[in-house]
């Protein structure tokens, strides 16, 4: 894997980390009434999207079974529909889909 590649899966990595920390302790229902909570999930998904969209054809290549373009289109949608973003589908993607992917992505940067 590229240099560019690993560090660019290592910013994925760890904005997907800080979601997962910025929702530790809190329920959905806390998304409807905290604008800063909605505002730092959006922001890290949006990162993990773009990282993802800059990881090249031969760096997806090392993660088989990373959904790449959901990962990207989730960062598109986010930044483009930024008024219209489903907070249910914002919740469930930190909590069901960050941390498979994370553990998906953690062994590209031991390896060679």
């Amino acid at each position: 894997m590229s240099p560019d590649d690993r560090w660019r899966i290592g910013h994925m990595i760890e904005a997907a980390e800080q979601a997962l920390a910025f929702a530790r302790g809190r329920r959905r229902e806390d998304l409807d009434a905290d604008a800063m909570l909605r505002l730092a999930l959006t922001r890290a998904v949006e990162i993990v999207g773009e990282a993802a969209a800059q990881v090249s054809e031969q760096g997806r290549a090392a993660v088989p079974g990373t959904p790449w373009p959901q990962v990207v289109g989730m960062r598109n949608r986010l930044m483009h529909a930024y008024f219209d973003v489903d907070l249910n589908i914002l919740w469930d993607t930190v909590h069901l889909a960050l941390p498979a992917r994370i553990e998906k992505l953690k062994p590209t940067m031991q390896e060679g």
